[in-house]
């Protein structure tokens, strides 16, 4: 069940942008107590409301390679296929989304790492069943693309 999430855990979460910011800081901020602001971040992070992790920018990172993937499926179960395409090597986000597609798959690959696109469909996406199309996208250029490191 989802949590409604409060104004409080609003602020916090908006003055974590940057991850390493003492809770105190953001308690001067908001103008309450840090062990308020610790408590409310980790029960948020117990309840999978947030997380707090390491982001790269990867265009500044050499022979990392972002490709965005649009999916049909062959079924309407879109969410447990969306589970399934997020545990791949190189999926750092699978998405159920409106329009032509039934999912939207983000990937991360490297060559340095062992994982190029053909890679990833010749030993991947191999692995999912009852995938109609595939329409892949490869980022060149971004802007405030920032993605975890996953490969």
């Amino acid at each position: 069940m989802a949590r409604k999430i409060d104004a409080t855990n609003k602020a916090i979460i908006k003055a974590l942008s940057d991850g390493r910011r003492p809770y105190s800081a953001v308690a001067e901020e908001l103008g309450i107590t840090e062990n308020t602001v610790r408590a409310r971040v980790n029960r948020m992070i117990e309840d999978g409301v947030m997380r707090i992790t390491a982001l790269v920018d990867p265009s500044l990172m050499p022979g990392v390679q972002v490709v965005v993937m649009g999916v049909k499926l062959k079924t309407m179960e879109l969410e447990r296929k969306a589970r399934e395409f997020s545990s791949l090597r190189g999926v750092f986000s699978a998405s159920v989304v409106t329009g032509r597609y039934d999912l939207i798959v983000q990937l991360q690959l490297a060559e340095e790492e062992g994982i190029t696109l053909l890679d990833f469909f010749k030993s991947e996406l191999v692995k999912i069943s009852e995938v109609q199309e595939v329409e892949t996208f490869v980022v060149y250029q971004s802007h405030q693309l920032w993605i975890p490191y996953c490969i």
